[in-house]
């Protein structure tokens, strides 16, 4: 390329976009030949009309750690990921899979525990798991539906295969931003979007909305989203999914419940809400069941959700199958219920409950990443190469003293993808790690449908391999093109 890219060199990892020859691959020749007509300053001025947009339509999130300010736009990089026809239906299908065995899992574990029974899985893993729900045993859920929105966080290996790096089983967030980052290419980018025949990601919200309905016993029920309110995180995607689905956005004090129905205020009186897309951890959603001092869920909810009147996304107790450490045996539990190899491998996982994988993690806590079984977002997890050796010797007592609250997995060669970023004083295109997200929904009749794309998270810090957005991580665009077209892995 003569414009944009000309700076672009591979750092010895699989890159979704070139060759090891620094040939672009076939499905994103198109993209690329149309950015060779840009120089870093003409794609800049694109850049920025992106940002703009973002920020006009108050595309944020919150970081609680920055003492700069909590709202930041999200970043978003221009330059897309693309996945071929073929390529995606092996996700898609892995997806499928996985969440069908894990809906199953979950309804297992709270009533007939016959996994457990068999072996597969150790009982004491899940009855001392701290997202373990003893509320929920023998509470039989609408469609036997756990699980109602999956984020199933992909990366991909220098071999090309895609790994499964977690679960997300508790309304995963960050799919605004998948529709959002998408309305933007449109904007700045529409004959691209269109000369790549990209399957479209806006009818998301009527695909939750109808797997949500789908479960409620109740003609044209009504759906409401809550929220803990405007200083959550998330609080532009709970309001994002409320308006595109047509839905009540309620915080705690908006409801009550009378008679085992959930009812919302309103200057009319009062309106039975059917189906509640629950935002809030499960500890707060009801202060008779849960924590007392909790202000932010509906006394009495729980009461109606064992009377069958209301459905409630995602169910409680879900965090006992996303679970980092049940992770590791999510091969066995499809195995288990559905006869099937798994389609999508995990990454090798060293369970720390284990003596003599705790011996071995100990021993080589410098080549791993350590993470917390009951955390996200990235936070106190252990990179052991990037570590110093204080934090090593730290973290070595944490493990000895806590091991069951930990895992360990072999440092990734997480991808990398051309990104539009500023390397030693110079704007272009530079290799950075990314990871995706596909979000999939699971309505009556144990139906899933999963989202063509996801959110693609980058890491825009040279030689970063965390991609959170709370960590200083951005995001692309993700291109599921509609026909097939040659490539996607090479050598």
């Amino acid at each position: 390329m003569n414009g944009l890219g000309t700076s672009y060199r591979q750092h010895g990892f699989f890159d979704e976009a070139f060759d090891r020859a620094g040939r672009a691959l076939p499905h994103y020749q198109s993209f690329m030949a149309a950015m060779s007509s840009l120089n870093p300053a003409e794609f800049q001025k694109i850049q920025h009309m992106a940002d703009l947009s973002l920020l006009n339509q108050g595309v944020t999130f919150t970081v609680y750690s920055d003492a700069r300010g909590t709202e930041k736009i999200f970043p978003f990089d221009l330059i897309p990921r693309i996945l071929t026809a073929h390529e995606w239906q092996g996700i898609e299908d892995g997806i499928v899979q996985r969440l069908t065995a894990l809906n199953l899992f979950l309804n297992d574990v709270y009533h007939d525990q016959k996994i457990l029974k068999d072996g597969i899985v150790p009982t004491d893993l899940i009855v001392n798991s701290s997202n373990y729900c003893r509320e929920m045993t023998g509470l039989k859920v609408p469609g036997d539906v756990h699980v109602h929105v999956g984020g199933i966080d992909l990366i991909r290996a220098d071999d090309g295969q895609y790994l499964v790096l977690e679960d997300n089983l508790r309304s995963p967030s960050g799919v605004s931003y998948v529709i959002e980052n998408r309305t933007v290419m449109g904007r700045v980018m529409p004959e691209l979007l269109r000369a790549n025949k990209v399957r479209p990601v806006d009818h998301y919200p009527q695909m939750l909305f109808d797997s949500l309905t789908s479960l409620s016993n109740v003609d044209n029920p009504t759906v409401a989203v809550l929220t803990p309110g405007a200083y959550n995180s998330a609080y532009f995607e709970h309001t994002f999914l409320a308006s595109t689905m047509g839905a009540e956005l309620v915080e705690g004090q908006d409801l009550l419940v009378e008679k085992d129905q959930l009812f919302m205020k309103t200057i009319a009186g009062l309106k039975r809400i059917d189906v509640l897309f629950r935002r809030i951890d499960d500890d707060f959603i009801d202060p008779l069941v849960f924590r007392p001092d909790s202000m932010l869920g509906v006394a009495g909810l729980m009461h109606a959700y064992r009377a069958g009147n209301v459905v409630i996304a995602s169910a409680p107790g879900n965090g006992v199958a996303d679970d980092k450490a049940i992770y590791a045996y999510v091969p066995e539990i499809i195995r288990y219920y559905l006869n099937e190899e798994p389609m999508l491998a995990n990454v090798p996982t060293y369970l720390c409950a284990r003596r003599d994988d705790l011996a071995f993690v100990l021993d080589h806590l410098d080549e791993l990443v350590v993470k917390p079984t009951d955390a996200s977002g990235g936070y106190g997890l252990l990179i052991g190469s990037a570590a110093t050796q204080a934090e090593l010797a730290e973290f070595r007592i944490k493990l000895k003293a806590n091991p069951g609250g930990y895992i360990a997995q072999p440092i990734q060669r997480l991808s990398t993808h051309p990104t539009f970023v500023e390397e030693d004083g110079v704007s272009g295109l530079y290799p950075r790690h990314v990871d995706l997200r596909p979000y999939a929904v699971c309505g009556a009749g144990g139906a899933v449908s999963v989202l063509p794309g996801g959110l693609t998270r980058v890491a825009l810090r040279k030689g970063s391999l965390v991609i959170n957005s709370s960590q200083g991580g951005g995001s692309k665009d993700t291109w599921v093109l509609r026909e097939p077209v040659g490539g996607g892995v090479h050598a």
